[in-house]
């Protein structure tokens, strides 16, 4: 299959040529029904020559290009509408019929906030001539409207407000907020390069569209027999909303609070979003550890409802922890070196009228594993290397709260203990 992109270079189609890219060079493998030999890229500096040729060839073409802040508002219908026509002219005059997608606008509806506007105007003019290609020619003819489109690679200041904040934000420069109630109806990047290749493929979302009483808000409905398209996936959020995110993201390397991001979530979508616009200098940060003579210890992250992550290094011959726990629980993970990890029920046994058996791991880097620390259990971890450090990974399922720390200091061996319990070589 052979594939011409026009607008290449922009935002929307750089994301699609990469991920077409992916698929063609066999990278990516979660679309095995698209085979692609060659992707054809046209932008401002390709030769008219080019375009002919791949006009002439082309099993699919995405059509991407467009004006949306020119200098003049009368190269908006020059620019969305024109080039719209010379693409079409060209696919007429080489014979070719293969399916055509559009990238139209919402601001197309020319409803609500987008009855005059020239941008608008020019993108239902682009509409129309591809529906009558359509008519004229029988070819498929695919067109979205797309609205408020964000995620890596756009340009700030440009045509998303959600690009300018995570700029602004990520590069501490100041911004304005003129209303923080103003609601978005937000498209991502990948969900709307995820619907390209289903349309790619076939399988493209079709829809009609119905203005909402009052709000003058177009809103699509499914349709098989629509006459347009739409990304099935979408998200709505206010600006305050918005922008509230990104500072919580941007204080995440003082605080190591990692926001709720579940998957699919618009949080999640922002995030992977605003790391696009970090500079380099805030690529990395640091972390405050506690040292002293044991060894160090150092939170890596924290959540709000996962809990928090954190590495403890223990010097030669060091035993850190004999403590537990009433709800908390933790998890081990010896990354690097050999040690030793030891729990017990506190307690007595009431059928032995004794303390619980002390139960006792082996653990080291070379062979990686988890332990869990269970509630109710003192525990303690011994490096019983003379030379080396004892690095651990740990895990707990709620962050360190220094009112309500629920850690009880609590020897795990003591003059009573009378059993221990190693699972791997049995009872000792």
């Amino acid at each position: 299959m052979k594939i011409l992109v026009t607008g290449s270079n922009g935002f929307v189609g750089r994301n699609l040529v990469w991920n077409l890219k992916e698929i063609r060079d066999g990278k990516n493998r979660t679309r095995p029904n698209l085979t692609i030999t060659q992707i054809d890229g046209y932008d401002t500096d390709t030769s008219e020559t080019l375009l002919d040729e791949a006009c002439a060839s082309a099993d699919f073409v995405f059509h991407l290009a467009g004006v949306n802040r020119p200098e003049d508002p009368k190269e908006f219908m020059e620019g969305n509408f024109g080039f719209s026509s010379v693409l079409l002219d060209r696919l007429k005059q080489a014979g070719n019929t293969c399916p055509v997608m559009l990238a139209s606008s919402v601001q197309a509806t020319l409803t609500g906030r987008y009855a005059d506007s020239p941008y608008g105007k020019s993108k239902l003019a682009g509409e129309e001539l591809f529906f009558r290609y359509a008519e004229e020619t029988g070819a498929r003819v695919l067109v979205y409207r797309f609205s408020n489109v964000f995620g890596k690679w756009c340009r700030p200041h440009y045509n998303s407000a959600v690009a300018t904040f995570c700029h602004a934000v990520a590069n501490d420069e100041p911004y304005t907020v003129n209303d923080r109630s103003t609601m978005l109806e937000l498209v991502y990047i990948d969900d709307l390069i995820n619907e390209l290749l289903d349309a790619l493929g076939g399988a493209e979302h079709r829809c009609t569209y119905r203005t909402e009483t009052g709000s003058g808000t177009p809103v699509p409905i499914p349709s098989e027999e629509g006459a347009y398209c739409y990304v099935p996936v979408t998200h709505h959020a206010t600006l305050g909303e918005i922008v509230d995110l990104l500072e919580q993201f941007r204080k995440m390397p003082e605080t190591l609070i990692i926001p709720e991001i579940p998957a699919g979530s618009f949080a999640k979508k922002l995030y992977s979003t605003w790391l696009s616009y970090l500079p380099p200098e805030k690529m990395v940060y640091h972390f405050k550890s506690s040292v002293d003579s044991r060894g160090s210890f150092t939170e890596l992250i924290r959540t709000m409802n996962c809990g928090q992550i954190s590495i403890n290094v223990a010097k030669p011959g060091i035993t850190r922890g004999q403590h537990w726990h009433n709800s908390k629980w933790e998890i081990f993970i010896v990354v690097s070196g050999h040690g030793l990890i030891r729990e017990r029920r506190i307690g007595i046994d009431p059928d032995t009228e004794e303390e619980w058996p002390v139960i006792e791991f082996e653990v080291t880097g070379e062979q990686v594993r988890a332990v869990q620390m269970l509630p109710g259990y003192t525990h303690e971890i011994i490096n019983l290397s003379a030379v080396d450090d004892l690095v651990t990974v740990m895990w707990a399922n709620e962050p360190f709260d220094e009112q309500h720390p629920d850690t009880f200091y609590e020897p795990v061996l003591t003059d009573d203990r009378t059993e221990s319990i190693h699972p791997e070589k049995g009872n000792v």
